[in-house]
């Protein structure tokens, strides 16, 4: 059965949107009737999924080429919504990279880079969404996307482990410190989906075999799956919801 998540006129911006389950948030609230500043390093990929939306449903994703080492530019996402589209009410902070590496060979700027993007961008998004919706008496929801690597982190990924169990923690403090502005903060954390993180796991039945029999469902999720729990936390349905972390994984986390 659908559900309507009265989403027509909101407006939200999306990074890491170009792809996976980014752009799988993107299509979700676009289809929801929202209204998207989608925001990535890919302006090619970028532009192509808002001529594409655009095509479908009109004038409803503005495409903002974004490097998420950038707190400057990354707090501007605010600006850039607020420009094109009139408000802004939620903000997914979905962008995310996962280099895989023995940690004690890993150089430095890698561990930096990695909290950089995975941390530091989505607080400093946060930040500057939460001052603006202060500011104007009006409320609004952060959704940090995080990973179960957040939860138990993860050989070869000490630090996007580090970076999403950040994540987690600083949504519950901001959640705490926020509520009492009618700001809400949520955080979802994935399991293995079919994006382009998994390809190489995807290109080799062995290694997919072996990857399914850890996951209770014997599968990966779909990026369409995760398209619906974004458009709740958005939405008024979750307005009593905040501080909460949405584990989607197909029960792997549970049987740890």
């Amino acid at each position: 059965m659908a559900v309507d998540w009265g989403l027509d006129g909101h407006v939200t911006v999306v990074t890491g949107a170009s792809r996976g389950l980014g752009e799988a948030a993107v299509r979700a609230m676009v289809s929801e009737g929202a209204q998207v500043v989608a925001a990535a390093r890919s302006a090619d990929a970028l532009a192509a999924l808002a001529d594409e939306l655009g095509d479908a449903v009109g004038d409803a994703v503005a495409a903002v080429p974004c490097d998420m080492r950038d707190r400057g530019a990354v707090a501007g996402l605010v600006d850039q919504a607020v420009s094109r589209f009139g408000r802004l009410d939620s903000v997914v902070n979905n962008a995310g990279i996962a280099p895989a590496s023995k940690f004690v060979d890993q150089p430095d700027d890698v561990f930096d880079e990695v909290l950089a993007v995975n941390l530091a961008a989505p607080a400093a998004l946060a930040r500057r969404a939460a001052r603006h919706w202060i500011d104007a008496g009006q409320p609004g929801s952060v959704i940090n996307v995080a990973s179960t690597s957040g939860l138990k982190g993860k050989p070869t990924l000490a630090a996007y482990s580090a970076s999403k169990g950040g994540l987690v923690r600083l949504t519950e403090a901001l959640a705490g410190e926020w509520a009492r502005h009618n700001i809400r903060v949520n955080v979802i954390a994935p399991g293995a989906f079919e994006t382009d993180a998994q390809a190489a796991v995807l290109g080799d039945p062995d290694t997919l075999a072996a990857r399914l029999r850890k996951i209770p469902a014997r599968r990966m999720g779909r990026p369409d799956e995760l398209g619906p729990l974004v458009c709740y936390l958005a939405s008024e349905a979750s307005g009593f919801v905040t501080g909460s972390c949405f584990v989607i994984d197909g029960g792997e986390v549970s049987k740890l």
